[in-house]
């Protein structure tokens, strides 16, 4: 922890506590939307830009300082703690030159945000299985297919969407061959031209919706194929450890959120004539709780500086991402044990932290993916 990662963890931490968590407690009972207000500050603080080099304009940091931010900004509320990943760079940087000149400026700054189509409703842990197809004509490709769990489909300026351009008879063997990538542009708040969808009523994850989509006859210029044509699976891929340690982060993140609400709670409540924070019982759970959580933080910690030293470290990446989605779920199930039927309610954020927890064992990898990564390290394939 730098001087430099100290300041930026405690920027990150003071907007928090005066912005993220109010806005999280007033819209996250009611399923309101992350307003665009919210995106601007977050933007005039360089928070989506943080990985960008400098050259790009950026703040040229690593994966530790991304994760920092991560882990505080999902102490407030889990969606503004996703939705900095939105702004990832990746997928723009193998676009034509023009394309990438004119788009990046605005997603270091919060401008342009993306959406991802990858799952289907038959696909989700096996993407080398999709379906939905992109078929050449002449200039254009044209994408016919549904796709599920995509995140901010109607708030995001893009929706970046991998189809199958090779038919996966072709190559039986390697079906993650012929996959493709498209950046599709659109106007905030609707859907594209030839793509419809509806919101998928979830048990949490609010702040924004999360779309069902059809894809019929949606045309994409050539221009924005993303890459090569075929490579997109080991574009996907390879890229994968910084997502998985930005998930550990927002595990921790709604950990420490909910700890935090237990704490409070216990020291105020009183029963039996005295605070609740006084009985042993309690002392120890939550002793337990900011042990668990200081634990995951110390290894995202370790993960983060093998990422942002270059190579692999895929291994570790998924150990962090499992780690930390179990703790975290395990962590706020406690905090709501300790605050009783108080925390059962809407009255108080823990459960809004329980509901979030859960999720991190499914996205990104679910926990029994990266058990299976983890063991074909330790035990071979």
């Amino acid at each position: 922890m730098t001087e430099q990662r100290m300041m930026i963890k405690e920027t990150a931490a003071d907007f928090t506590n005066h912005v993220v968590l109010p806005l999280a407690n007033e819209l996250d009972p009611k399923k309101g939307s992350i307003p665009r207000s919210l995106i601007e500050q977050m933007g005039e603080l360089g928070f989506f830009g943080i990985k960008a080099p400098e050259e790009l304009g950026g703040s040229g940091m690593g994966c530790f300082e991304y994760c920092l931010v991560a882990e505080e900004l999902s102490r407030g509320w889990m969606s503004v703690g996703s939705i900095i990943a939105r702004s990832d760079i990746n997928f723009l940087k193998r676009l034509k030159p023009e394309i990438r000149e004119r788009l990046i400026p605005r997603a270091v700054t919060g401008g342009f945000l993306i959406a991802a189509a990858l799952s289907e409703p038959d696909v989700g842990s096996d993407l080398s299985c999709i379906k939905c197809r992109a078929e050449r004509d002449g200039d254009f490709y044209v994408i016919t297919g549904s796709k599920y769990w995509v995140t901010y489909a109607d708030g995001a300026d893009a929706i970046v969407v991998f189809a199958r351009t090779t038919p996966r008879e072709e190559n039986p063997d390697k079906p993650y061959l012929g996959i493709s990538g498209f950046l599709i542009e659109k106007p905030r708040g609707e859907l594209p031209e030839g793509c419809s969808g509806s919101p998928i009523p979830k048990i949490g994850y609010y702040g924004w919706n999360t779309f069902e989509l059809a894809f019929d006859g949606c045309r994409v210029h050539k221009d924005f194929l993303i890459g090569q044509e075929g490579a997109a699976f080991k574009l996907l891929t390879s890229g994968l450890e910084i997502p998985r340690a930005h998930t550990a982060a927002r595990s921790i993140g709604a950990a420490q959120g909910a700890l935090d609400c237990a704490i409070k709670y216990a020291q105020e409540r009183v029963q039996f004539g005295r605070p609740i924070a006084k009985f042993q019982d309690l002392r120890f759970k939550i002793a337990r709780m900011a042990t668990d959580i200081e634990a995951a933080r110390q290894l995202l910690y370790s993960v983060c500086a093998k990422i942002d030293e270059g190579g692999r470290c895929d291994k570790e990446a998924a150990m962090v991402k499992y780690f930390a989605a179990e703790m975290s779920e395990r962590v706020c199930s406690d905090a709501l044990q300790i605050l009783g039927g108080a925390g059962y309610t809407h009255n108080f954020p823990v459960e809004r932290y329980w509901r979030d927890a859960r999720l991190t064992k499914i996205f990104e990898g679910t926990s029994e993916i990266q058990q299976r990564i983890i063991s074909d390290h330790l035990l071979g394939r």
